[in-house]
Order: structure tokens, then sequence, then C-alpha cells
């Protein structure tokens, strides 16, 4: 059996990850920035084949830590950075274990034999930090693909510039490196949303979900939502992890970086839909997932199901 290694593999999309890898017969160790917090990592014991999965302390700062957690693995999912919108030292809460933590991994999987694919999960805003506002002269009608260049600004929430800044640095290690001896793919969502596999309080996107159905404005950024009622690209947290698993056990896909969406819908449409209500208008298509597609066999499931299934 191949083991893989899944950095964040206890939160809210890396579960489904774990999950995913499970099903499909790999031995897998998910790491814990905590390990007597059983709270955060729980719900994967009850997981089918959890037989085969091991929890394992880690610290990306750590470079030893982070040895340990690499050395016999045949994949390593990097999706282990903070989300976080509400924060009080953006520095150490977001830019260094976002970036420094990129910086440390990668040099120890470069040093580390017998890995032969490594999957960051990044995400939209390594395409655009203004996410969910437009990219720079763009309009909140025009389509984002691959092909448009990234753009960024130090007005963005700094979230957004912590990831933007990671995968420039994962960029420029590929582009550095032109003999890796394994493959290096990426996968940057749009807004991911759906259930939940834990009853943790801490995802920050149950809580947007939360605060979307019932109204609740707790900060300015929020409310900005509501009275600009901004469009939303949203994608499937189970569609992530397909993706994700398909892009690690796939390929001839080095240096690829992946926009995962499905359709874009206003966030009154999002709050209706959430209440269980018809959408006043139909979904449009702002950020596009032909690439993905394409390449990873996925099929995004309609926004509607997303969050039929959080609110049920």
């Amino acid at each position: 059996m191949k083991k893989v290694g899944i950095i964040g593999g206890s939160g809210f999309i890396g579960s489904y990850i774990t999950k995913a890898f499970l099903n499909n017969d790999f031995l897998v160790k998910v790491s814990a920035t905590d390990i007597t917090r059983e709270d955060k990592y729980g719900h994967l014991m009850d997981l089918n084949h959890s037989d085969n999965l091991h929890i394992s302390e880690l610290d990306v700062m750590d470079k030893s830590t982070l040895q340990d957690f690499v050395f016999d693995c045949d994949i390593v999912i990097h999706g282990g950075t903070p989300f976080l919108l509400d924060f009080e030292d953006a520095q150490n809460q977001l830019f260094n274990p976002t970036i420094k933590g990129t910086e440390n991994f990668l040099e120890v999987i470069s040093h580390t034999p017998g890995i032969e694919k490594v999957v960051f999960i990044a995400s939209v805003a390594a395409w655009n930090t203004n996410f969910p506002m437009p990219a720079g002269t763009k309009n909140f009608t025009d389509t984002f693909d691959e092909n448009d260049t990234r753009f960024t600004s130090t007005d963005s929430h700094p979230y957004s510039q912590a990831k933007f800044m990671a995968n420039q640095v994962v960029e420029k290690f590929i582009k550095d490196n032109r003999n890796l001896s394994f493959e290096i793919s990426t996968v940057s969502p749009v807004a991911v949303l759906g259930k939940s596999m834990s009853d943790r309080e801490d995802s920050t996107s149950s809580a947007l979900q939360y605060l979307i159905k019932n109204k609740i404005a707790p900060d300015e950024f929020i409310q900005a939502l509501y009275d600009n009622d901004v469009p939303f690209a949203i994608v499937d947290v189970e569609d992530v992890a397909n993706a994700t698993f398909k892009a690690a056990t796939t390929k001839g896909l080095h240096g690829k970086d992946y926009l995962l969406t499905s359709e874009t819908y206003k966030v009154s449409d999002m709050s209706a839909m959430l209440n269980n209500q018809e959408p006043k208008e139909k979904p449009s298509i702002v950020y596009k997932n032909d690439l993905a597609k394409k390449d990873l066999g996925i099929q995004f499931r309609p926004v509607k199901e997303t969050l039929k299934n959080y609110s049920n």
C-alpha cells in the first residue's frame, strides 16, 4: 500500500481528502498541531478503513517535525495553511505559517527521497487577492481562467495576500528546480462550501455559511457583502477533495495550477438557498473550470446541491 501524508488532513477540506485516500486503499498520515486535542481529528476515526490512518503531530514552522512527517510518504498533500478572516496579528497568524511554512516544506521535500507527488491546496486568492471582488480592471461579469494574469493588491485581505505570496514561492521553486524527482501540482478552489464532517466550531467556511444563511454581519467585511450583494464563485468541498485526489494520483501534471469552481451566485441568493428557498436569479459562470474538468475528469456539482447539503 502506498502512503500519503496530508498536512491539514482533519480540517474542513482535508477531512474529505483523507476520506478519499482511505477509500482508495492508501495508508494515510494526517497532521495535528496538538495531538492531545482529539476533538480536532476524532471524527476521522469513524471513517471506513480508519485502521489505515495515523495521526502525527506537526508544526510547519519546525523543519525537523516536517522531515519526520514526510520521510516515508509516496504522496504529500499540503493543505495546512490557516484560513482566518478574523485575526489579531496578521504576521504571526497568517503570513509566517503560510509563507515560511511553505518555504520550510519545499526545503524539506527537496531533500527527501521516495516522494513521487506533491499537491498544494492553494486558493483562488493565488489568482486574485481581491476575491470575491473582481481582479484588477475586470468587472463582476468578466470571466477568469488559468490563462488570465494573476492579480494582487496590498489593499487585499492579509489571508489572500499570504496565499498569493505562498503560491509565488511554489512557482519560483518549480522554475529554479528543473530536475526534481517528483511532480508538484496545485489546486486553487474558489469559495469552498458544503457540509463539514466534524462538529468543530472553528471552520471559517462553515461559519461563513451560517452567517449568510442567517444574514448576520459581525464585521465590516461581511456587512459589505450584503450591502453590495456580492456574487460568489462557489465550489463543493467534496469536489475539491476529489480534484485533489486526482491531481495527486495522475502523472504528467507537473507545474499545473487548477482553478476549482462551479457556479456564481449573489449573496442574497446564497442566503435564500441556505434557507431552502429558490434563488431569484440563475447562476452565472465567472471563474471557469474547463482545465480541471479536462485534466482531472471532475464534474462539478451545482451550487444548489452544495448549499442544500449544508442546510440539511
